[in-house]
């Protein structure tokens, strides 16, 4: 029997208080509604999510114009990818946890699905203090609980290192197995921009006016990049612009999987939002955004 995770940022990053949590989450879910892919692509399937891992003060409302886009039942297990902020890693690991507690319901990890990533030899266990201190994917989970409350389902998390082009391609080609199966729904976490002095990174084009307009501009460009479905343009994007988006990894494992798998499939951002809009270079703000992918089969 694994152990349980327990909820480390509760209380700090969102609330601790179960009827407080669900009423945020449900405000969120509602302002959100009805849902881009029934007005996009009605009859799709979705296939995986992109959304921001902040706390929820900040990052709530955007995520939520991903989740309310979920069927819950159409959805038998959720991989959820996430970069690691605390430690270094080479590769790829997975939770040794078998539930992940959440204030608005626990959630069963795949303990299987997890066995067998490891015995691919690509992938480590993390341990429980590693899985715990991250907070990219646990910002998600609560947002999963509620989405997915009353229906069977199960957890497959991985946190993502610091990889290079090639072994994003390694961890795409094993996942997109997953990503091709019927019930299965990728979620990938990762914010955008993170600009001004206090994160190393000031780059602003004057041409395009005030400084939160060129933030917008170069997140924009690198979004078009990833619903063009292209891991090597949005690495040379990165390469070119550097731009501070913490998810780069998962989201470049994410593209190898989709073009890997054989499956049709679309990626449409649906919300931006920033935490500020930065007029001076004193200023710092982080980018939001949330994308859904969509097969028509």
């Amino acid at each position: 029997m694994g152990s349980a995770r327990k909820a480390y940022h509760a209380g700090s990053w969102y609330s601790d208080q179960e009827d407080v949590l669900r009423s945020q989450l449900e405000s969120f879910l509602a302002s959100a509604g009805p849902g881009t892919l029934k007005e996009v692509a009605p009859g799709s399937t979705l296939k995986a999510l992109i959304g921001p891992h902040a706390g929820y003060s900040y990052s709530g409302p955007t995520a939520a114009h991903g989740y309310v886009n979920i069927d819950p039942s159409q959805v038998t297990k959720i991989i959820l990818l996430g970069p690691s902020h605390h430690v270094y890693l080479r590769g790829c690991v997975v939770s040794g946890a078998s539930t992940y507690e959440t204030p608005v319901g626990d959630i069963t990890v795949d303990v299987e699905t997890c066995k067998a990533l490891l015995k691919t030899g690509n992938f480590e266990k993390m341990s429980l203090r590693v899985d715990e201190e991250e907070h990219s994917l646990e910002l998600h989970l609560p947002y999963i609980a509620q989405v997915m409350k009353g229906h069977d389902f199960s957890l497959v998390p991985i946190m993502v290192g610091s990889i290079d082009a090639e072994l994003e391609k390694v961890y795409g080609e094993i996942l997109s197995e997953y990503f091709g199966k019927p019930g299965h729904l990728f979620i990938v976490s990762s914010d955008f921009c993170h600009w001004g002095s206090r994160f190393r990174y000031t780059f602003y084009d004057r041409s395009f006016g005030k400084i939160w307009r060129c933030v917008e501009h170069l997140d924009r460009k690198g979004m078009d990049l990833i619903e063009k479905k292209s891991p090597t343009e949005f690495r040379d994007y990165l390469e070119e612009y550097n731009n501070t988006i913490c998810g780069r990894h998962p989201i470049s494992i994410f593209l190898q999987a989709v073009n890997l798998s054989g499956v049709e499939s679309s990626i449409k951002f649906v919300h931006y939002a920033q935490s500020s809009k930065c007029l001076r270079e004193t200023d710092s703000s982080v980018s939001y955004a949330s994308a859904i992918c969509y097969s028509s089969s």
